[in-house]
């Protein structure tokens, strides 16, 4: 009897201190579209994650500690990514790196803030994400993309430029990012001098934007600027085809997603978008896309800023010496980093002060850097 007494209080504290030993694992978040008509940047922000996750923990961890990471999807909804806020903070999440739409960044941001989360969202590009969160004083909200004042200006003087004296449309699907990005376009175009021959919006998720091509048509646009995300640009680009209106396509970076080109077919060629210069194509990339690949899978678009996201905040929880949001936010302000994606150099904003922007075109089915 004392012999198993012995076996069961044995047993009993071995299974204490794998739970102990569990329990010690810090939880990390990656939160984007997993599901809905934006999934596929949901993948690429999960792959970036996971990978990054995966390389820290067989490097040893963090301050003696592995990382276990946990995802959440919001279908790029505000509500849902305020639920999905909520569940990293009952989970006790530390970081989190999301998420992909600026209307689902911004609410969920003040969940994080208030739960002493740190936040860097590796594609949410509208300014306000970091000017209300100064205004309000919270200085744990990161990113690792640039901002639509700074891609707008460069897609706005770049349109006046080009199509000095001829037409242009500036289209918007209303949504927080496309609307914002789209606005800091026609602001830059206006300034440079050319004012827009049509201002127009439109409801995303729909499948027929024939009225909408009809009335470019009519007007006789010559080039149409898109804020919106890359399933409705395929839509319309596609669907103008068809009318005839052979009009030049400029979308954002929102567009950078082979699943453009799947639905435009043809239509997408010589269609251009901006974003920054191609990250895969970095030497300091090189090593993490071979790996990507020999998985059989290409990071494009945001897949290695959701990486560069995970390398910022583990070097910066390195140089705090904790895992506490605001420590390690401290040490991110006014610093600069290297990523698989270049230096990041940061303002005290949170917001990365040498962002680039430049044009990439579609051509059978792809796209490559202009």
């Amino acid at each position: 009897m004392r012999y198993m007494k012995g076996l069961v209080v044995a047993a009993l504290a071995a299974m204490t201190m794998g739970c102990g030993e569990k329990q010690q694992d810090v939880i990390v978040g990656a939160a984007g579209p997993m599901s809905g008509g934006l999934a596929a940047f949901g993948e690429q922000l999960k792959r970036g994650a996971e990978m990054a996750v995966a390389d820290i923990n067989a490097q040893g961890g963090i301050l003696g500690k592995k990382l276990k990471l946990e995802i959440g999807d919001d279908a790029c909804d505000p509500k849902q990514a305020v639920a999905v806020a909520n569940q990293m903070a009952t989970k006790k999440a530390v970081f989190v790196s999301g998420h992909f739409c600026s209307g689902s960044s911004i609410p969920a941001s003040a969940v994080y803030a208030e739960n002493n989360i740190l936040q860097i969202t590796p594609a949410s590009t509208n300014p306000v994400l970091t000017e209300d969160a100064v205004t309000k004083g919270i200085k744990t909200v990161f990113r690792t993309c640039g901002r639509d004042d700074t891609q707008g200006t460069f897609a706005g003087q770049w349109l006046a430029k080009e199509f000095q004296g001829k037409k242009v449309a500036i289209l918007n699907d209303k949504s927080t990012y496309g609307k914002g990005v789209a606005d800091e376009t026609k602001k830059s175009m206006n300034a440079a001098g050319l004012q827009e021959a049509m201002n127009e919006s439109y409801t995303a998720g729909e499948k027929d934007y024939s009225a909408l091509v009809s009335k470019m048509k009519a007007a006789g646009i010559d080039a149409f600027y898109l804020g919106g995300y890359h399933t409705e640009g395929a839509l319309i680009l596609r669907q103008a085809r068809e009318q005839g209106l052979m009009a030049q396509f400029i979308g954002a970076d929102a567009i950078n997603d082979k699943e453009f080109g799947k639905i435009a077919g043809a239509a997408s060629d010589g269609a251009f978008f901006t974003f920054a210069p191609e990250p895969r194509n970095k030497p300091e990339a090189k090593a993490v896309v071979d790996k990507f690949k020999s998985q059989g899978y290409d990071p494009e678009g945001y897949t290695l800023y959701a990486y560069a996201a995970f390398q910022v905040w583990a070097q910066a929880v390195k140089d705090a010496g904790s895992f506490d949001a605001a420590k390690v936010a401290e040490k991110i302000h006014g610093k600069t980093f290297n990523t698989v994606i270049g230096n990041l150099q940061y303002d005290n904003k949170g917001d990365v002060a040498n962002a680039q922007y430049v044009f990439y075109a579609w051509k059978d089915g792809d796209y490559k850097q202009r």
